[in-house]
């Protein structure tokens, strides 16, 4: 059962390389037969797991959590074969580690000069980011012929946050209404990039990335690289990228904007961009850029890139002033909106551990006061503040062992921090020798498949694939 859907997935990858192809074909590139072969590879090795393994029984927790950790490691695998074969990273270990770091949306990147590559895999390359930001699992979902627990079993392994937004009363239907608004979006992002000068390839292809927070970029400075207009467009598009997408779904319904409004995680997702920005701002205005505007975009690209987990970068923000970095930093432990495509720790879970704070000393002064935790004034299920409680607690936690590893590895203090946080979080660049002017590819062999595998921790949110660490989820 568990291989017949992970042959669908492969199918799904092995179609996506299909672009990339046109893009070699059209443009005479020698990577049409790499990406020939690892199209046919995927496709053929989909095939053959769909066809021989029919799934006769219905996903479980344990098949679902299997089902979705296990799909991300095998598309990666596969996704790293035109890496390979082309030439482009001969090595295995940072072809998978360039392919997960797309797919998880990451960003981190061990290509040195990434204007030198072909742009077939620079699609290819960008095509990841945009199918692992809304999710190859929720994908395969939408295009499940039949509809149930087992899909829904699969969604809310694979979906971002302590809770799976029901939109729509079937899985099936519910990753319908987030891909086509993912579609929606990315077109118009899409079309202002192009009006606004990009050509046809480098706006799609930054499309691809920003819609999905993945910050991948055809060129060796990234946005820097482009117009002051551009720049702007890319903050809105991240900064909407980091929304919950069921809120679009549902503002739309209802027709109006005061379902954004009304929603606490939107309004305190908005409010820490704003005073994050501002703050940074006073502190580099006149130091870095001579400006307000110049000032105000540095400030506002970088802090809604790294608070989306985006990881683009118009700027080396590694050498603006201590106060920045420390608060680009922190920032890189905060996140997007539950829902969103960004990464890290998530707005809600914050949301929650601060209500849930005051709560407990308003007990202080009241112990007999009764008081329900509630969200948009609904309330909080015990349950839902359990497992915001224990996430944050096992993503502190493995953030200090991976620190503690990486230290081992002979990185320095601050880079070892910083890696950890952006590959943890899925943000990209770091501090340090990770920082946005360098890259990973410097690390040993060991601290790549290290850091890869804590990008699909934090992609699949802990729970999916630590689960599967524990002996009693492979017991009948």
């Amino acid at each position: 059962m568990i291989l017949n859907a992970l042959g669908f997935l492969l199918i799904i990858t092995g179609g996506a390389m299909g672009i990339p192809l046109i893009w070699a074909l059209y443009l005479r590139e020698p990577a049409v037969t790499a990406f020939f072969f690892s199209s046919l590879a995927s496709v053929a090795a989909g095939l053959f797991m769909f066809q021989f393994f029919p799934a006769g029984e219905e996903i479980r927790h344990r098949e679902g959590f299997a089902i979705v950790t296990l799909s991300w490691l095998l598309v990666s695998l596969f996704g790293s074969l035109p890496y390979v074969l082309t030439g482009t990273l001969p090595s295995f270990i940072d072809a998978y580690f360039e392919t997960m770091s797309g797919f998880t949306t990451t960003g981190a990147s061990v290509l040195s000069d990434i204007e030198t590559v072909s742009l077939s895999v620079l699609t290819w390359r960008s095509l990841t980011q945009w199918l692992g930001g809304m999710g190859i699992v929720v994908l395969f979902v939408a295009l499940l012929s039949q509809a149930g627990s087992s899909a829904m079993q699969m969604f809310k392994a694979e979906a971002p946050g302590p809770v799976s937004e029901k939109l729509k009363p079937q899985a099936k239907e519910t990753a319908k209404v987030l891909w086509q608004t993912y579609l929606v979006l990315s077109l118009a992002c899409f079309l202002l990039l192009w009006a606004a000068g990009m050509d046809f390839y480098e706006a799609m292809n930054h499309t691809f990335t920003t819609m999905a927070t993945g910050g991948y970029s055809t060129k060796n400075t990234s946005i820097g690289y482009y117009s002051p207009l551009i720049q702007w467009i890319i903050i809105a598009f991240m900064t909407m990228a980091g929304i919950n997408f069921g809120l679009y779904y549902l503002s739309l319904r209802a027709r109006t904007l005061k379902t954004l409004w009304r929603n606490q995680e939107f309004r305190l997702y908005l409010g820490i961009i704003l005073c994050a920005t501002l703050v940074v701002v006073i502190n580099i205005h006149g130091k870095v850029s001579h400006t307000l505007e110049e000032s105000f975009r540095a400030a506002a690209f970088q802090v809604v890139s790294i608070t989306t987990t985006t990881g683009f970068a118009t700027a080396d923000f590694d050498q603006w002033p201590a106060f920045s970095r420390i608060l680009l930093f922190l920032l890189m432990f905060v996140g997007g909106s539950t829902g969103s495509t960004a990464g890290s720790v998530k707005i809600f879970r914050y949301l929650i551990l601060f209500k849930q704070a005051v709560l407990e000393l308003r007990r202080q002064l009241h112990p007999r006061h009764v008081c329900c935790l509630t969200v948009d004034q609904k309330p909080v299920d015990n349950n839902i503040l359990i497992s915001v409680l224990l996430f944050f607690f096992l993503y502190i936690l493995i953030y200090c062992v991976g620190w503690l590893v990486l230290l081992l590895t002979g990185m320095d203090m601050t880079s070892a921090a910083s890696a950890v946080a952006t590959t943890l979080g899925n943000v990209g660049p770091g501090l340090g020798s990770v920082g946005p002017a360098a890259n990973y590819a410097h690390l040993l062999p060991f601290a790549k498949v290290f850091l890869a595998f804590l990008m699909l921790v934090g992609r699949l949110e802990i729970f999916t694939v630590m689960v599967l660490l524990l002996p009693a989820a492979w017991r009948r």
